[in-house]
This record gives structure tokens, sequence and C-alpha cells, in this order.
């Protein structure tokens, strides 16, 4: 399932044709101008579907561009993103609706559940943060929703077209030593801590103290795995140490990258705040080196799986859109 930063994140308008979404005029006795923007066989998306979509992404684009001919042209790039994943979620619900899938409350509910808790925080404080983000607790059941089906649709239609075998996995590494140009990999092991929202000056005092006494004890020889299993906030690595596998070190942010680049194997440096969401306190496992496909094989199989995963999907899509009429009108 996607992270929840990334369901709100890009989106927006074109000038003219999106023009209607953000700066029509509202008087008093307007009228609100509705249209269809496509049509996938019978089905159409309406103007204000679109224009109900985009507002959240929007939001962000506003916040995040760094002059207004930028976000003109972020906007002008995203709505149409977004309208194609529109159309596809349209051809999706009729494929699904063909194989009677469905998803039911109490899967979304279950869904919103599991990513609460792989966020480290309650129900309330995940809708909380889509409410921040622009998201109406329907809008994000919605979001869900979609991403359940999704999930259904490809058990169903896609996962079967998929064997990997090492082969791929070694053409994965080939393109992955190619895409980084022969970067080293770095493993570094991060021992998260959350800042929660609206934490005060004086909460993330008290955290940072916390974090400065954990790094000094790992410092001192105490078992760094054991702090992260006790401490860490990050679920997906609390029983790998800290580590999510190797990584190159140009995938890394830039401050951690910093870091690690002054870190020897196994030392542990001075804990590291990301933004307002976490501090994190970072050992490196061993130096910095090209790996070799041995020392990599699993990630590349998973690698590998993830592109030709991704590949089907999309090869599928063409399938659906190659069956029925599609009537672009932005």
């Amino acid at each position: 399932m996607r992270p929840l930063a990334s369901i709100a994140r890009v989106l927006a308008a074109t000038a003219l044709a999106f023009g209607v979404l953000a700066s029509a005029p509202r008087s008093a006795g307007a009228a609100i101008v509705e249209r269809v923007v496509a049509v996938i066989g019978e089905r159409p998306i309406l103007l204000s579907e679109l224009r109900h979509r985009a507002r959240p992404h929007l939001i962000a684009i506003a916040a995040q561009a760094p002059s207004p001919a930028q976000q003109a042209a972020a906007e002008s790039e995203k709505i149409r993103e977004l309208l194609t994943r529109m159309i596809d979620d349209r051809l999706e619900e009729i494929a699904a609706d063909k194989a009677r899938l469905s998803v039911s409350a109490e899967e979304v509910d279950a869904g919103i559940k599991n990513v609460a808790a792989s966020q480290r925080m309650g129900v309330p404080e995940l809708l909380a943060e889509a409410a921040r983000q622009g998201l109406s607790e329907q809008d994000y059941r919605d979001e869900i929703r979609r991403q359940l089906l999704e999930g259904k649709l490809i058990q169903l239609r896609v996962r079967g077209r998929v064997r990997v075998t090492e082969t791929d996995a070694r053409a994965a590494y080939t393109r992955w030593l190619r895409d980084f140009g022969g970067d080293v990999v770095i493993e570094p092991r991060i021992l998260a801590l959350r800042i929660q929202q609206g934490a005060t000056a004086q909460d993330i005092q008290v955290r940072e103290t916390f974090a400065q006494d954990l790094a000094m004890r790992a410092r001192k020889g105490e078992d760094f795995c054991k702090l992260v299993a006790q401490y860490s906030d990050d679920t997906q690595t609390k029983t790998t140490c800290g580590s999510r596998g190797p990584q190159p070190m140009q995938a890394l942010f830039p401050p951690l990258q910093e870091l690690v680049k002054k870190l020897g194997a196994g030392e542990t440096g001075e804990p590291l705040r990301f933004g307002n969401e976490a501090i994190l306190i970072v050992q490196v496992r061993d130096a910095a080196h090209v790996p070799k496909f041995e020392e990599v094989k699993d990630a590349m199989l998973e690698r590998a799986f993830s592109e030709a995963m991704e590949r089907q999907r999309k090869a599928w899509l063409q399938e659906l859109r190659r069956g029925l009429y599609i009537d672009v009108r932005l």
C-alpha cells in the first residue's frame, strides 16, 4: 500500500482547460460550470470530479513551487497525470464489475488500520494528517478503497503473468549499476524516533535529548540491534536491526549521505533531524563499496519482480483500453 505522503503529493491544473477549477470567478448568482473531461465506455469523468481529486494536490504544489511559472508548469503536467490515473481507475472499476470483485467497508477499515499501524500512529492521527494534506475522511477512504481494489485485480489478472529468475535479477543488477554509474552502496542501520504531529518545542527537545542518550549508549558498545528493537518507531525495520538492506549512496537523502560518508563500519553518528517528522540515529554496518551481485541478490530479485509487475500492470491496462471506447476532452 502506498504511504500516506504519496496519496496527496502531486496534482494540478492547466492554464486554459483547467482554469475553471482554480480561477473561475464566483459571483453570488454565478452558476458552476460542469462538463465531461473524459468518457470511458459509457462512464464519464466530470470536471467536478477532477476538481475534487485535484484539490489536495493543488495545495501541495502551491506550497512547494518556487515561482508562479514553475507552479503553472507543474500543474499543467500533473493534472494530465491525474486524469490518466482517473481513466485507469475507471478501467479497473469496469474490470472489477465484470470479475464481481468489490471492497467492503470492513476491508477499508482494516486497510486504514494497517496504514496507521505501519506509521506508528492511531487512526484518528492518520485521518488528521490526511485532513492536513487536504483530504477529508471520505476522500481518504475512497483512496484506500481504490488501492485495495487495484490490489485484488493485480492478484487476479497480473500476478500470474510474472515469473522472475536469477537471470532477471542479474539483468536488474546490471541496470542498477548503469543507473547509479557504479555508485558505492552503504547499509545504514537507522533507529527512528517519531516526532508526533503538533509536538511543542519542549516536546521536541525532550525527544532530541533522548536520541542523544541512545546514540551515546550505542557508541559505548551497547547492542544497536537491541536498541532498535526496543525504541525504534519504524516497525518495518525493528527485526532487521534498522536496516533496509544495501542502498546506493545517491539514493539517500542529502543530509543522510553527508552523515554516513563520515562514518566507518560499526560507527554511530550524531542524531539527525528529519524535518519535523523524526530524529534518526544512524549506524553504518559496512564501509561503502560497490557490491557484487551475490551481496544484493535478494534485493535484485525484488527489484526485478517489481519491475516485471509494473510492466505487466501497464500491459494489462493497455488491453483494457483497447477493449473500450475512450474519449479524452481535456
